[in-house]
């Protein structure tokens, strides 16, 4: 039996043989329905707008600096590299705010604990961080104090820079002593840093010895182990329980660390984690200062874009290579020709090529049986023999390229 529209079995509504609901009946279900998808779509549209703003409201502007830096325009290095980035980062000891305060008292000045000098080749394939001691000696201008007076131009310790006239003064002695120009800067202190690594759930090192310094409040056993914000920051700041107590094997431990997080920020457990990437957007804009050109959401992911698919192999780390002060052993100067040459393949662009340090055991046999003999290696950024030398070719061999002693991301710091 079939009924009027041909559908066997069928019957009317009041007879029980079409469960459907009316039309007008589905007509208003898919209108509430329609109206509540739009409604979830206006609410998360207005929650991420939300959290945009939020993120990007966080972000402290240095707009002093940039006035600064712009007065001294005329006196500034050109960008002689189209497309690439040079961008400062510094590390503030300032002991102001609650999150700084139990790391000494507070007297009104800061230093720069850490400085980098980070550079983004244009085509975004690798990028070379060069620690800036800040026993180094260096030509510091003059500069704006914050009491708005001006100190004076002198030869003087680097991180006295960052006391006497902040960022700005920073960049122009940095400038002044590479000839490269800074595009970009970001200060963060203790605190931001803290909160940055415990956003990421912590950083993995490796230790080959226990460790026990009252001074940076860090007490670690040895073996690899994941460090927290609190351990993180004694760990890259310890000077006198790690290694020999020199600020050499600190910038180091610096560098390795540096190269953990970088592998940790470009695996999927946080770029691809929500609960982990808000987090770490949250504590890292909220904990910078930041140039004009940065001090957006959309300028520090424009940032992170170029460089997050770097691999890790070519993310370098290095020291400006220097030697102790001729008129103070406890503090560095450049050594020439190494640095120069290093600020020149920096200043044009062209690719750094580094090589691991070589062991403790092996460089003391090479000091030996070169001692006394009048062909003592030459020394570069970490002590160590370079293995290259730019100029040293004669008219029948090109010249080799400049080599460096350093290490990349992708380098295990547990060997």
């Amino acid at each position: 039996m079939t009924d009027s529209a041909g559908i066997p079995g069928g019957g009317s509504d009041a007879a029980g043989g079409d469960a459907r609901p009316p039309r007008s009946r589905r007509r208003r279900l898919l209108r509430w329905i329609g109206l509540g998808v739009a409604l979830l779509v206006l609410m998360g549209a207005a929650t991420g707008w939300w959290l945009y703003n939020k993120l990007d409201g966080n972000i402290t502007e240095d707009t002093s600096a940039a006035a600064e830096l712009q007065r001294y325009e005329r006196d500034r290095p050109a960008n002689f590299a189209t497309g690439a980035q040079n961008i400062l980062l510094i590390g503030s000891d300032s002991r102001s705010g609650k999150d700084n305060a139990r790391y000494g008292q507070d007297e009104g000045t800061q230093r720069s604990d850490t400085t980098i000098l980070l550079h983004l080749p244009a085509d975004r394939k690798s990028a070379t961080a060069v620690s800036i001691p800040r026993d180094l000696m260096a030509e510091i201008p003059a500069c704006l104090k914050a009491d708005g007076t001006r100190s004076g131009e002198r030869f003087a310790q680097f991180n006295w820079a960052f006391q006497w006239g902040g960022a700005a003064c920073t960049i122009r002695t940095v400038e002044k002593l590479t000839g490269i120009r800074i595009d970009h800067h970001m200060v963060i202190d203790f605190g931001g840093f803290k909160q940055m690594v415990d956003a990421i759930g912590g950083v993995e090192v490796c230790l080959k010895r226990p460790v026990d310094d009252a001074e940076a409040r860090l007490k670690l056993p040895a073996g690899r182990q994941t460090l927290q914000g609190e351990e993180a920051l004694g760990f890259v700041r310890a000077r006198y329980s790690l290694g020999n107590g020199s600020d050499t094997e600190r910038m180091e431990r610096q560098q390795q660390f540096l190269g953990s997080l970088v592998k940790k920020v470009q695996s999927n457990g946080v770029l691809l984690n929500p609960a982990r990437l808000y987090p770490l957007l949250d504590a890292a804009t909220s904990s910078v200062t930041t140039d004009p050109g940065l001090a957006s959401l959309r300028g520090l992911y424009e940032l992170v874009r170029g460089v997050r698919d770097i691999p890790t192999e070519q993310i370098k780390f290095l020291t400006v290579p220097r030697r102790p002060y001729a008129a103070n052993p406890n503090r560095d100067e450049l050594n020439e020709p190494d640095a120069a040459r290093l600020f020149q393949q920096l200043r044009m662009d062209e690719p750094v090529t580094i090589t691991p340090p070589k062991p403790k055991a092996e460089t003391e046999a090479e000091t030996e049986a070169t001692s006394g003999t009048g062909n003592e290696p030459a020394e570069d950024s970490g002590g160590q023999p370079s293995a290259g030398r730019a100029g040293e070719g004669t008219d029948a061999t090109p010249t080799p390229v400049p080599t460096f002693t350093g290490t990349t991301a992708g380098i295990a710091d547990c060997r």
